[in-house]
């Protein structure tokens, strides 16, 4: 199903915690029927403020955007429309409502309190009815919360709807304990509804090029946006780890800086990671929330709220470090950035290189849009900190079109490997041309990056080197064709005999026809002739049964034993000679 969307923001998100801002309308469908999570709407709106949930009229999915920062969706928990916020980051799905329990939910006595990188919440563990995208969940268990620490609280968002995998679930997980087996995450859920259709998501998170502009971007289950369906032709980029991830984890190969042939170096605590990548997991909600240091002064805080990814500081430095007039602030914890500075940075997946979009490497601050700060901010994060290295959120993502791609059913139900697919939606010289069209300044021209050539097992090869990259499409490939082997194997060895076979035959046929040649050449010929056929004329004899002309058996061919040398011509009666009774004739040869 196609969610169209328009991007909502100013909200303070959660690095691991946080998600698109997308407003849906549902349409409820008959629950013992499996729902087929396809079709396609499309909505363009104007800029809304995060509590102001408007929906459309006849359905369609509507996103609006505040400073491209926070993706929401309406959803439908215990027959009431919640705006939640959407987050691939986390798995379980939480509503703080007016009061606690919710209505129409059924509430559990197993209590649970989940910690966020900003924010907990804490509450009851529910089951209720779940609409979302258009699809029913008759029976999901969430987190119906009596207490909530979150600042997404703040701007009309009643909680988080998860959108990662089931093994990072901590409802699932406390269920689990109790003997239970019914707490599986809502995509979850909502793929196992009818297992023969796709079980993936995908996002386009795009930003407004003026303040208050309109913004489209998508959100799909199970198809991609037309727009954008080109990304089936993607390499598909295996999670790390490969099989059963608890996170949306990812090798990156390098990263890029434009025109000059730099690549960062790059490195990994991850255990058991090549040590020449970085884990990253791709958040689609994380932002970041940071403190003016000056407003202390005035006893007030105000939040700087701007889409980033959370890195190592030496790649921050990195790629910040040698702009003309930068400094890195340590009081806000990131680096302050000329506005018309433009910074051409890209990341390289496998062979694939993805170029940023210059406004989003050094967006504008929220309150003071004559200050410009690095989105890549040069922290650690406490949570799951031994699963990856970078966080990657908006800033990278609005470059890109996602696939998670959580792996179809298989004949015993369980799901196979997931992977995600890239599409990139920046052309570099554009992007220059849109960044000083705002900022001011001249556009850069010819910008390109200097890819690094990728070993079998993905990792960046150092520059020059000469290695051989296997796409996963090929590996995958490979894999089908381990099914098929043994069975094309047997069809080979049956040709080889037949094969045999015939040469076989064909060498006998060919003896026996050489033998039936040898037999024609051998000597002699044994005709018999009729025995009463009379000689010729001998005068004076009477033919007969005793006559001396009567034939016998006798060789036509000429040996030793039978060759009579040629005797003179032969002469008629009346002639010189005489004729004899028994003279042979003579030869005329």
């Amino acid at each position: 199903m196609r969610l169209s969307t328009c991007a909502l923001g100013l909200l303070l998100s959660a690095p691991l915690s946080q998600a698109a801002k997308l407003s849906f309308t549902q349409h409820k469908r008959p629950n013992h029927s499996p729902q087929k999570r396809s079709g396609k709407t499309s909505f363009r709106r104007p800029v809304l403020a995060a509590a102001s949930s408007t929906s459309s009229q006849n359905g369609d999915v509507d996103l609006s955007s505040f400073h491209d920062l926070l993706y929401i969706a309406n959803v439908t928990v215990g027959g009431t429309e919640y705006p939640l916020q959407l987050d691939t980051g986390s798995s379980d799905l939480w509503v703080k409502g007016a009061s606690s329990p919710l209505p129409n939910t059924n509430q559990t006595a197993l209590t649970l309190n989940v910690t966020y990188g900003i924010g907990s919440t804490y509450g009851h563990i529910s089951y209720t009815s779940v609409e979302f995208a258009g699809i029913n969940v008759p029976k999901q268990a969430f987190i119906d919360a009596s207490q909530a620490n979150n600042p997404i609280l703040s701007y009309g968002v009643n909680g988080i709807v998860g959108l990662g995998f089931t093994k990072l679930s901590s409802v699932d997980n406390q269920l689990n304990k109790s003997g239970q087996s019914d707490g599986k995450a809502l995509l979850y859920n909502l793929f196992a509804d009818n297992p023969s259709e796709p079980n993936f998501i995908a996002f386009a998170l795009q930003r407004a090029t003026v303040a208050g502009g309109d913004v489209e971007g998508s959100f799909t289950i199970g198809e991609y946006d037309q727009d954008y369906k080109d990304v089936a032709n993607s390499p598909k980029v295996s999670t790390y780890p490969k099989s059963d991830p608890t996170r949306w984890t990812m090798l990156l190969d390098a990263i890029l800086l434009g025109n000059n042939d730099t690549v960062i170096p790059l490195s990994t605590s991850v255990s058991g990671a090549p040590s020449d990548k970085a884990v990253v997991m791709l958040d689609s909600g994380t932002s970041y929330t940071s403190v003016d240091a000056s407003c202390y002064t005035r006893s007030k805080r105000y939040l700087n709220t701007i889409s980033l990814s959370y890195a190592p500081k030496s790649v921050c430095d990195a790629i910040y470090g040698t702009i003309q007039g930068a400094t890195y602030s340590s009081a806000l914890g990131q680096w302050i950035i000329p506005c018309d500075a433009e910074v051409d940075v890209a990341l390289q997946f496998g062979s694939s290189v993805y170029p940023l979009h210059p406004l989003d490497v050094t967006p504008t601050n929220v309150n003071d849009d004559t200050m410009c700060v690095g989105s890549f901010l040069p922290q650690t994060v406490s949570v799951g900190a031994d699963q990856f290295d970078w966080l990657i959120g908006d800033n990278v993502m609005r470059s890109l079109y996602t696939v998670y791609d959580f792996g179809d059913f298989d004949s015993s139900g369980q799901m196979g490997d997931p992977y995600l697919q890239l599409l990139s939606l920046v052309d570099p010289n554009n992007a220059s041309a849109e960044f000083h069209k705002v900022r001011g300044g001249s556009a850069s021209s010819n910008i390109v990056y200097k890819a690094q050539a990728v070993s079998q097992t993905g990792a960046a090869a150092s520059g020059g080197t000469t290695t051989v990259s296997v796409s996963t499409d090929f590996v995958d490939t490979l894999t089908k064709l381990q099914t098929y082997i043994p069975a094309i194997l047997g069809i080979m060895a049956l040709n080889a005999l037949v094969l045999l076979v015939l040469a076989v035959a064909a060498i006998v046929y060919m003896c026996r026809r050489r033998t039936k040649a040898r037999a024609r050449k051998t000597p002699g010929r044994s005709t018999p002739m009729p025995l009463t056929r009379p000689s010729s004329y001998i005068a004076h004899q009477e033919p007969g049964p005793d006559a001396l002309g009567a034939y016998q058996p006798v060789s036509m061919a000429l040996t030793e034993d039978t060759f009579v040398p040629p005797s003179p011509a032969f002469s008629k009666p009346g002639f010189d000679s005489v004729v004899r009774a028994g003279d042979r004739p003579k030869s005329v040869a």
